[in-house]
This record gives C-alpha cells, sequence and structure tokens, in this order.
C-alpha cells in the first residue's frame, strides 16, 4: 500500500493559450495535514477541481487510494469530503435539513451521524434555523458538516475558514488538528499563511501554475530561521563590508533597513563596528511562512 493518500504526475491544464497548471507533482501522505498554497491565479483551484472530477486535466493525472481520477472516472472520490468554496444549500431548509437531504447520497449516514457532525462543527444550536438566515461564517460550517457525513478518509477543503471570526477559525483549526489525530487525511488550500503555519505538517507553493517548493514547513523555513534588520546611516557600504563577512546568506534593503540572512545579530554589529560602521538599530525577526511565502512567490 502506498504512503500516499493523494498524487499528482506531471499534471497539466491548458486553457486556451494559458496554462494554469503545468506539469505539477503533489504527494500526500496517508494522515498528514498539508497546505497548498499560492496567489490568486496560481492554479490551486484548477488542481483541485482535477482532483475531484469535476475538471479534465490535459496531460498528465493525478491518483486518490491509487486510483486515477478523471470526470469519468470517480469511484476514489466516495472517500474524499470536500468543502471549495461557498457551499451550495437550499436556503429555505434548515441547515439539519439540508445534511439530511445530502445524506441520502451516502450508504450508512444516519440521524445519529447527522448530529454527530452539527456538534462538531459548533452548529447545534442553529441548525434548525433556515439557511436564509444564516451568516456566511453559519454557511461555512454546515459545508464542513456536509463534508464530514459519510466519515472521508480525505478531506479537501479550500479556504474553509472564509468568513468565520477569530474564535471560529480557532475551532476549524482545532477540528482540522482532531481529524488528523484520528487518521484523516486533510488537504488544505488556504491564504492564511499564519494558520497553514500552525497545523500543516507539510505545504506545497504554487505560482504561475509551477510547484516552487513542496516539503516539511520547518525544512522549507531551513535552519537560519532570523532575519536581522539593521538601521545604518549608509545602507549601501554597509551591504558592501556584510557582504564580505563569510557566514551572511544574504542582504538586501528593505526601506530604511538592512535585511541580513544567514548570521546573528552580535556577529553583524561586531563585522560593522571593525569597519567603523555602527548602526543605530538591530532586530532580530524570526522568518515565518508568509515572509518564505513572498519570497517565492514575488
Amino acid at each position: 500500500m502506498s504512503d500516499y493518500i493523494l498524487e499528482t504526475h506531471d499534471l497539466s491544464k491548458n486553457f486556451g493559450p494559458v496554462t494554469a497548471v503545468n506539469r505539477i507533482n503533489l504527494q500526500v501522505k496517508r494522515g498528514e495535514l498539508f497546505g497548498f498554497l499560492g496567489p490568486n491565479g496560481a492554479g490551486k483551484t484548477t488542481t483541485i477541481g482535477i482532483a475531484l472530477g469535476l475538471v479534465a486535466a490535459s496531460a498528465g493525472r493525478v491518483e486518490i487510494f491509487g486510483e486515477t481520477v478523471t470526470p469519468h472516472q470517480t469511484r476514489p472520490l466516495r472517500r474524499v469530503g470536500s468543502l471549495v468554496g461557498a457551499p451550495s444549500l437550499l436556503p429555505y431548509m434548515s441547515g439539519a435539513d439540508n445534511l439530511r437531504l445530502l445524506a441520502r447520497l451516502s450508504d450508512g449516514v444516519d440521524n445519529g451521524r447527522i448530529a454527530e457532525v452539527i456538534e462538531r462543527v459548533g452548529m447545534t444550536d442553529s441548525a434548525q434555523r433556515k439557511v436564509q438566515g444564516y451568516s456566511s461564517g453559519m454557511k461555512q460550517r454546515i459545508g464542513l458538516a456536509a463534508a464530514l457525513l459519510h466519515h472521508p478518509d480525505l478531506i479537501i477543503l479550500d479556504e474553509p475558514t472564509n468568513g468565520l471570526d477569530p474564535k471560529g477559525m480557532r475551532e476549524v483549526r482545532q477540528l482540522l488538528r482532531d481529524l488528523a489525530a484520528d487518521g484523516v487525511t486533510i488537504f488544505l488550500s488556504s491564504h492564511l499563511l499564519n494558520e497553514v503555519e500552525q497545523i500543516c505538517d507539510r505545504v506545497a507553493v504554487l505560482n504561475r501554475g509551477e510547484i516552487v517548493a513542496q516539503g516539511a514547513v520547518q525544512d522549507l523555513l531551513g535552519e537560519q530561521q532570523t532575519i536581522v534588520k539593521i538601521r545604518v546611516q549608509s545602507s549601501a557600504q554597509a551591504a558592501e563590508v556584510l557582504q564580505t563577512l563569510a557566514e551572511v546568506s544574504g542582504v538586501k534593503t528593505n526601506g530604511r533597513y538592512l535585511e541580513v540572512t544567514g548570521v546573528g545579530g552580535e556577529a553583524i554589529v561586531r563585522h560593522l563596528a571593525q569597519r567603523e560602521i555602527y548602526p543605530s538599530e538591530v532586530v532580530a525577526q524570526r522568518i515565518d511562512l508568509e515572509s518564505l511565502f513572498l519570497e517565492m512567490t514575488e
């Protein structure tokens, strides 16, 4: 049995002359929380659409549970739950009745299971109200409940915390952690990089249809996880001097500051002072996923 629940093999999608996805290879491991990142227009939603059998690939393939998925071959999707975009709910019915309607499409989903998922997404007090009176966050919660109805082994989520307040976002993060702890594999597309960094085991970064990074979050951030920001009178002179410090891996100007990576603040100050350059300000800043993402996609 493969260690991978979801894989893509040189997956590509063209819309006329536009290449939305270009020969990408993803490997999502069994039981992990996998983050899928990229700026708007990077190809994330197209990739998810292909994985869910909603869009035909131009080349390559997606495999889920070791079986290829296409619009005409969707058997593996019986074990997949998904929430992509705003959930499609009937507004004149209650949240619970919407779930009961969906439950008829799945085997083994009874009223007990419906009550269980309603409680799990924090909608017990509002499930009997009509959807037309729901906030966007409440609709999102019912959409999450629908994705969980049939005990999926893989859940594919596209921006699942849209419309939620900070408390709701925290609850959804905890729900995803709990599901992963229960052995459910979660594929999470999100633009909330701090959220992804908090909960995901591994991530892939997509930019202009191509994978620019993939791996464990800490591995991508690397061992040198700090940027030292210094402020000096002559940035150009200081930058030239710092380039001669062997441990420095990068020096760049950001507004009034120089940003230095690869070495600590003490070594930077000592090296500059030896050449009679004295910073007026030195600040160590941890490299986070947002910084890495912006560097990769800009």
